[in-house]
């Protein structure tokens, strides 16, 4: 079940990936549209079991001149997201007999960003939040876990106000020097949403090209 508020592209990935894919249209700030695509995903396919939260927005500018408007957009779409996404699943997954959520957060939840105190501030909460739902659901068969991605190869980051055309050339100074495919991050959350992972929650899984381990030596 994919959600998103991009209906002409969603529609088409769902058309895409086949008879196994559907689409509803999904505001995640929004909780009639969590009561809508849980009912859809129920309705379709029977039982809920896997949430991913990754819808996330970003923008950028220095801690002064961000607006309140402007932090709360991205607070509603990343934090409420999250954590209206998660309440939402409680009883679907408590009916399927357990299940897993997976909380996109940021290598930004990990360390401070300069010019990205929303994003920044929203991707620490997603940390905090999926720690308090593991300890509270855990007993309910629901693990939930985080995953904190470093340079993804994606429309938000080519297209963030202090994007370079260079897009690898701003990961050189990382151990794996480049910017990751996203299906190096679906992988990692393939492995969290099944029971390949079954002894794993209010955990935070990292891939950033060790961005986090320290600045790799010059490359020449």
């Amino acid at each position: 079940m994919l959600g998103d508020v991009l209906d002409d592209q969603g529609k088409a990935l769902a058309a895409e990936i086949g008879s196994a894919a559907r689409y509803v249209h999904h505001d995640v700030s929004r909780e009639e549209d969590w009561e809508r695509a849980v009912h859809a995903a129920e309705s379709e396919f029977g039982r809920l079991d896997v949430l991913v939260n990754n819808a996330g927005i970003i923008d950028s500018g220095p801690l002064r001149e961000t607006s309140l408007d402007a932090y709360m957009r991205v607070i509603q779409v990343n934090q409420v997201g999250t954590f209206l996404g998660m309440r939402a699943v409680i009883d679907p997954m408590q009916r399927a007999g357990g299940g897993a959520i997976v909380n996109i957060s940021s290598v930004a939840g990990l360390i401070g960003v300069p010019g990205l105190v929303g994003y920044t501030a929203s991707k620490f909460a997603i940390r905090g939040m999926t720690r308090v739902a593991a300890i509270e659901l855990g007993p309910l068969g629901i693990r939930v876990n985080s995953v904190h991605p470093g340079g993804v190869d994606t429309d938000m980051v080519r297209g963030a106000p202090d994007a370079t055309p260079d897009v690898e050339g701003r990961w050189q100074a990382q151990p794996i020097a480049r910017v990751a495919d996203p299906m190096e991050l679906a992988r990692l959350v393939l492995f969290l949403a099944s029971d390949e992972s079954s002894f794993c929650t209010g955990s935070e899984f990292v891939a950033d090209g060790g961005a986090l381990a320290g600045i790799a030596p010059q490359r020449g």
